[in-house]
């Protein structure tokens, strides 16, 4: 099977290129044997930790196996049209690279642009990221699009494209990449050959037809159904963070996962609480009318492949799908904790970030423990507070455009930690003690915002230090520039910013989004000398993987 892969690669990366159109490709240079990019930046080429991305296969039987053998294979697909929606021709640029580590920093950046570093091009051939990176034509401006009338104009599942009259159009992705698409497909369906469990065996099936229809919706449904099945995959085209000029477009991904069984077990329980938590929100009556779906789970995972969107620049280490506003108010929302790369994360960046930037008598309260519940309770957060807004408009996502992401992210950082702080209240929640939460979650904004202005992750860790500094959650040691919790301001300035934006959303207030991100979304210049002083210790910004088959032994 690895030679006939090898043997089929070139006709594959042709086959990509055919099935897309090129005259969009954003950045990308003709003639790219013509010459070979000048850096513009190398001092940034280390700041990622490379870790090997493995797991416990012992409890799989050979069958199993193969099974994730061929998910890894459709998760490269998924890998390879990222590349073209990001970018363009990723042959084409990864060879007209000659200095080794400036090729791998645009392997890892899927692009010439350093996404933790506001997308500014690390090439000087390239100018700055489109917004819309491969979504729209370059030419295109947001005030032609929304004068234009076209079918699935804000479509998930399409791209914008021109006709030979210059008129906008749509074009879904199941025919822009129809080839590759029908390649994943047929892996998936193969693998389903291999599955034990039933209901992950008919998933597999839906997926491979979703992917060469793009109704996604029915196999949706049936990933929340799914309990016990040992490995998942998550595939397809899901998250719109790539598109920055609307946040209409998904862009493709994949992740395949090893069930943590002893860990989820301990997980469970919490997903139950969604009802109440959503009736104690600090908001007034109006913006938590909507029931949250009482069919979510919450699970541990160790994950073994990312590829695609979840690869790029900073690395997900937790999951809260399916975005589908539908399934979720009916199904609820399925949380998925990639523990072995959050492990990975705490012992390289956030453990030396605490020893850098927090009081000494404050570190005791930076745990594994408290890191995970935060991360975990973020993806919880997810399905509480409102989707579609008060006045009937339109779901907060698409109301709120390009500024929705940050929101969304804001939102689950902030509604984590008032649940955890309410859980411990209520005694549901027994391990550790609050200050943990809250001193961990401090260092936690240190680290996501290194992530940049790019990351939607990145503004809403921005928005949060800011409010909390203005009012006085933590404060900073003018002598040794070490920043220690403020306990009780902490609690009010949490429960103030979880009122500020899900009014924001419920009113789908675009303007107040946008102007939230301007005037708090912003790197403060102590914020930035203080994270120039985790750059002087040499601490990684994020991780990358040493993964696939031949990591696993496969």
């Amino acid at each position: 099977m690895m030679i006939i892969k090898r043997l089929i690669l070139p006709l594959f990366t042709l086959t990509l290129l055919l099935a897309c159109d090129t005259n969009d490709h954003k950045g990308s240079v003709t003639e790219a044997t013509q010459y070979s990019p000048s850096i513009a930046n190398n001092a940034r080429f280390d700041i990622y930790k490379k870790v090997t991305l493995n797991a416990d296969l012992s409890h799989l039987d050979a069958n199993q196996k193969k099974m994730l053998a061929r998910l890894i294979d459709a998760a490269k697909i998924m890998d390879d049209l990222f590349w073209l929606q990001a970018y363009g021709d990723k042959t084409e640029l990864l060879s007209s690279i000659s200095d080794p580590k400036a090729k791998q920093f645009a392997d890892i950046n899927y692009g010439p642009w350093d996404r933790l570093a506001g997308d500014k091009p690390f090439l000087t051939e390239f100018k700055q990221k489109p917004l819309g990176a491969n979504f729209y034509p370059e030419d295109m401006s947001k005030e032609e699009f929304e004068q234009s009338d076209f079918d699935d104009k804000r479509g998930l599942y399409s791209l914008v494209k021109r006709d030979p009259q210059g008129n906008l159009y749509s074009l879904p992705f199941h025919q822009a990449y129809a080839e590759p698409l029908k390649q994943a497909a047929a892996l998936l369906i193969e693998a389903s050959k291999f599955a034990k469990d039933p209901e992950f065996k008919s998933y597999l099936s839906m997926r491979a037809e979703a992917l060469t229809t793009d109704n996604f919706q029915t196999s949706d449904f049936a990933w929340m159904d799914m309990k016990n099945n040992p490995i998942e995959l998550v595939i397809g085209p899901i998250e719109t963070y790539e598109d920055q000029l609307f946040g209409y477009r998904a862009a493709y991904e994949a992740y395949v996962l090893i069930k943590d069984l002893k860990w989820s077990e301990k997980l469970s329980r919490f997903a139950a609480f969604l009802p109440q938590l959503q009736k104690g929100l600090p908001v007034d009556d109006a913006y938590k009318q909507e029931k949250p779906g009482t069919d979510s789970d919450l699970n541990a995972y160790d994950v073994i492949y990312y590829a695609g969107h979840s690869n790029a620049g900073s690395k997900t280490i937790a999951i809260n799908l399916p975005n589908d506003e539908k399934v979720q108010l009916e199904k609820g929302t399925r949380r998925l904790q990639l523990k072995n790369a959050m492990k990975a994360k705490f012992e390289h960046i956030l453990v030396p970030i605490s020893q850098q930037l927090i009081a000494e008598d404050q570190r005791q309260y930076i745990t594994f423990d408290a890191f995970f519940a935060n991360t975990m309770f973020h993806e919880v957060a997810h399905g509480l507070g409102i989707k579609n807004t008060l006045n009937g408009t339109g779901t907060v996502r698409s109301i709120l455009k390009e500024t929705a992401s940050a929101l969304e992210e804001g939102k689950a950082d902030i509604l984590g930690l008032y649940m955890i702080s309410e859980l411990y209240k209520s005694n549901d929640l027994k391990q550790g003690k609050i200050m943990d939460n809250y001193v961990t979650f401090l260092a936690g904004i240190f680290r996501s915002v290194r992530f940049g202005a790019s990351s939607a992750h990145g503004k809403a860790n921005m928005i949060r230090f800011n409010f909390f500094k203005q009012m006085g959650a933590f404060s900073r040691d003018q002598n040794n520039g070490k920043y220690r919790v403020n306990f009780d301001k902490m609690t009010l300035a949490m429960n103030a910013l979880s009122k500020l934006i899900l009014t924001i959303q419920g009113d789908g207030d675009h303007q107040r989004a946008v102007n939230l991100l301007k005037n708090q979304g912003i790197l403060t210049e102590q914020l930035a000398k203080d994270l120039q002083t985790l750059e002087q210790a040499q601490i990684p910004v994020d991780i990358i993987f040493e993964q696939g088959k031949q990591s696993l032994g496969l």
